[in-house]
């Protein structure tokens, strides 16, 4: 039965390439996920390692206690406090086993390039202190050009840095850290491999006192980072150094912990990747599944012949079942070990495109464990396998004297009747969880939206022969209109056997069903958003920094006496706390919140809270159960008391959040002496010249954000576009494999048919009218799958979309007609694309042979 099985591969190579290339899609794109995780985990560990090398043990500052009699007061200047400095660090170097203690200082600076565009990704943009040696170096920051800074007027670059701004030795380079510009000349280029710095961050450094000047305060460190003497326990250090150490001020970890600690970061990381990868991995197996099932279904009924005479030479059941299975397991090996290698040429591609679009990952080598090999494989053959077995049984409960009597036996009725029921009850038990999810408003329910979403999905599917008749009569109804003969025929083919239709038309279904819902999810919350960023805002422009470290209150004074600007309102806030409940109250100018926002009061007036107390949100009102006139006893985030009188109760406004009051009530609570943002209007409406004048005024900092309205609505789509041409992307992988499906679907229905479209050519049907029939069943199976998953896919959408809904209150459903209409058209353009091969082949048939055919 094993050489029956390897025969039977063989002799149908043409009929199984389809199939073949189905299961190696989708075990590519598993491999392709494992290497890629593998490699880049390996990469960054690696360089992680390479950057603690050194480090017995790390000191690093706690946070600073503001009641502790010895505390400094830190955040109002800007300034972080730490209870590390020189006095500490000679201590921690008399310790026995102390090689040398390295005093780091750290920071963010954002850099302008010689375009005056910023450098790096926000918060990697890292600043450091260079610390030479005797000999004048930096080991830790090899040298490539000039010298280290020594001096307040000089700094150094990273190489990558200095090479994305443009800049070279002696330049000036113009950078921020916490609003203004700041100028140095760069006297020196190093080289770095912190992970942060290759991963598209920046890297800038300064000498020990300019670093501690503009982010700490003199004599102070964020970090000692201990070297051991060759032989010292690691372990027995570090319980020195916590002995030395401020209680409560500082805490020491060794190096082995902080390994630790980075590769459980780098595993879970590269964990969240995998996962989200494996997901639409297995998505794209699932769509294979439909495609082996249905491709053995069809191979078993060509092959009941074949099957009667085993079974007549004595031949049992079990021999039966196994020579498929045999079948199918080869064919899933083979399959696997072609997508191995593809996977592993995808994950080295990947790897390159991220790098292209700046995610700078460590360089290593390619990564293949034996696990990954084992796994890849394990999963391509189970997966065919497991889709065989159906079919295998089958085939096994034919009766020799019936298959040897027919070619091709009907189903049986009981089999729908039974299929049918089971899918009724599936659908309708998701059905009825999804309309029970669309009463949810919290998106922790999101499990039982998944498994609704499941339950319905695998209900349309059960159920899809069913769903056949109607809607494939329906499309018959237009192409017989259209194509006369050739139409009916495509139609009477695609109805001849539903479930062979209903399991073609399934695996496109699931594709676009995941795409559509997410698309309709998608958009729905961009409309929310654009709702949600203009809900009350009629300031022209919004003026924050990228790295939100907020701005001077003495700059933001003279963006108001900038010409053209009729009205500007500077925001900064505190968290508050009351009655169990916590909200945000935020502090601007009364005089000018109405000019720069739209309030809508439904108790108390701007006028009673300009009188003293605080006007809060209608929702917040409504939670908490207070109205106008009510005094409640808040605490702040400074831990300092109040008792705050209720002035007012205005309509939501995403500009103003919870509550808002005077500035002179919420300044002294804030957790930094600087604007959060700005609103600003403008007199004619705005313009690039205003902006310019904005920026002048603000110091032309690298890290200023202006936007205007439309800014601000453009930066919201482009987060969603760019999670949806994600998703397209990997979801792709399935339609793609969902084509090859129909086209093998047909290519091996036209051999099943080969017979009567030799008929149909004697009684005069043209070789174009046999490839108009092919070409229209396929567009007929094309456009029933769409139909039925771009449905599908709008009401798990409906349905789940109160979910996030509960992110943003002015959430609404929209339909993309635009995108759904594209999504038909490609499944039409899929239709007539799948149909090309299989409809050349029919047409090709000769005439006499193709009768003569059994």
């Amino acid at each position: 039965m094993l050489r029956t099985a390897l025969r039977n591969v063989l002799a149908h190579k043409a009929r199984l390439m389809m199939t073949a290339l189905a299961v190696l899609l989708g075990v590519a794109f598993v491999a392709g996920t494992l290497i890629f995780s593998d490699t880049v985990g390996e990469a960054v560990k690696n360089a992680s390692a390479k950057n603690l090398k050194d480090v017995a043990v790390s000191v690093q500052a706690a946070n600073d206690d503001p009641e502790a009699p010895d505390a400094v007061d830190a955040g109002k200047d800007g300034k972080r406090a730490t209870a590390l400095d020189d006095e500490l660090a000679d201590r921690i170097r008399a310790l026995p086993g102390v090689a040398s203690v390295r005093s780091d200082v750290t920071g963010e600076a954002t850099l302008a390039g010689k375009d005056d565009q910023p450098i790096g990704n926000g918060w990697q943009n890292r600043a450091v202190n260079y610390q030479p040696g005797k000999d004048g170096k930096d080991s830790r920051y090899p040298l490539v050009q000039g010298r280290g800074p020594a001096g307040a007027g000089e700094m150094a670059l990273a190489e990558s840095t200095a090479e994305a701004a443009g800049y070279r030795v002696g330049d000036t380079v113009r950078f921020a850290t916490d609003g203004p510009v700041l100028k140095k000349k760069l006297v020196g280029i190093v080289a770095s491999d912190d992970p942060q710095v290759t991963a598209g961050g920046s890297l800038a450094l300064f000498d020990t006192a300019t670093a501690q000047k503009m982010y700490l305060h003199p004599g102070q460190f964020d970090e000692l980072v201990v070297a051991a003497t060759p032989g010292t326990d690691e372990r027995a250090l570090t319980a020195k150094v916590r002995d030395v150490l401020p209680k409560g001020r500082a805490e020491a970890t060794s190096g082995a912990e902080l390994a630790s600690q980075q590769a459980t970061m780098i595993a879970e990381q590269n964990s969240a990747l995998s996962k989200t990868l494996l997901t639409f991995a297995g998505i794209a197996l699932f769509v294979g599944v439909f495609i082996i099932a249905n491709t053995f279904t069809m191979l078993i009924s060509q092959r009941s012949r074949e099957i009667a005479l085993l079974r007549a030479v004595g031949a049992s059941r079990r021999q039966v079942v196994r020579s498929v299975l045999a079948e199918a397991g080869l064919l899933g090996l083979i399959s696997s070990v072609v997508g191995f290698a593809l996977g592993a040429g995808i994950a080295v591609g990947l790897r390159a495109v991220l790098d292209a679009n700046g995610a700078g990952f460590p360089d290593g080598p390619v990564i293949i464990r034996p696990a990954t090999v084992l796994a890849t494989l394990g999963v391509g053959v189970v997966v065919t396998v497991l889709a065989a077995w159906l079919p295998s049984r089958k085939a096994a409960k034919i009766a020799p004297v019936e298959a040897l009597s027919t070619v091709e036996a009907p189903a049986a009725p009981r089999s729908l009747v039974i299929r049918n029921s089971i899918g009724a009850v599936i659908g309708g038990l998701g059905v009825a969880v999804m309309l029970y999810v669309s009463t949810l408003k919290s998106g922790d329910d999101l499990p039982i939206a998944m498994a609704g979403s499941m339950l319905t999905l695998t209900g349309v599917i059960i159920l899809a022969p069913l769903l056949s008749r109607p809607l494939v009569s329906l499309a018959g109804l237009v192409t017989t209109r259209l194509f006369g003969i050739g139409g009916k025929l495509a139609k009477e083919n695609a109805l001849r056997n539903p479930r062979r239709t209903a399991a073609t038309a399934s695996a496109l279904m699931i594709g676009l069903t995941l795409i559509t819902g997410m698309t309709v999810v998608g958009h729905s919350a961009q409309r929310g958003m654009d709702k949600m960023a203009a809900t009350g805002l009629t300031a022209d422009y919004k003026i924050e920094t990228s790295t939100f470290v907020g701005l001077d209150p003495e700059l933001s004074k003279k963006v108001a006496k900038v010409p053209g600007v009729e009205a500007m309102a500077a925001f900064r806030g505190t968290g508050i706390s009351s009655g169990g409940g916590f909200g945000y109250l935020r502090g601007t100018d009364l005089s000018q919140i109405d000019k720069v926002t739209q309030l809508t009061f439904q108790q108390g007036s701007l006028k009673a809270v300009r009188s003293g107390g605080i006007a809060i949100s209608q929702s917040w009102a409504k939670q908490r159960g207070w109205g106008a006139g009510d005094v409640v006893k808040a605490e702040f985030n400074d831990k300092k008391k109040a008792k705050l009188k209720i002035a007012a109760v205005y309509a939501d406004n995403e500009t103003l959040g919870d509550a808002f009051a005077d500035v002179s009530l919420v300044g002294p609570h804030a957790s930094r002496a600087k604007d959060d943002e700005l609103l600003v209007k403008a007199a004619g409406g705005g313009s690039p010249e205003l902006v310019k004048e904005i920026r002048h005024a603000l110091g032309d900092s690298p890290l200023l954000k202006i936007q205007s309205q439309d800014d601000m609505r453009k930066e919201n789509a482009k987060q969603i576009d760019t999670v949806l041409n994600m998703v397209y992307g990997l979801l792709g992988m399935a339609v793609i494999i969902a084509v090859v499906g129909v086209v093998n679907t047909l290519a091996m229905s036209v051999f099943e048919r080969t017979r009567e479209i030799g008929m149909l050519r004697a009684i005069g049907l043209a070789r174009s009218g046999i490839k108009q029939m092919v070409r229209l069943e396929s567009v007929v199976i094309s456009l029933f799958g769409a139909v039925l998953g771009i449905g599908v896919g709008i009401f798990l959408a409906w349905a789940g979309g109160s979910l996030v809904g509960s992110s943003f209150p002015t959430y609404e459903m929209v339909l993309p007609w635009g995108r759904l209409g594209l999504f038909l058209l490609i499944a039409l353009v899929v239709g007539v694309l799948a149909a090309l091969w299989p409809a050349r082949r029919a047409a090709r048939l000769n005439m006499l042979e193709a009768i003569g055919a059994q």
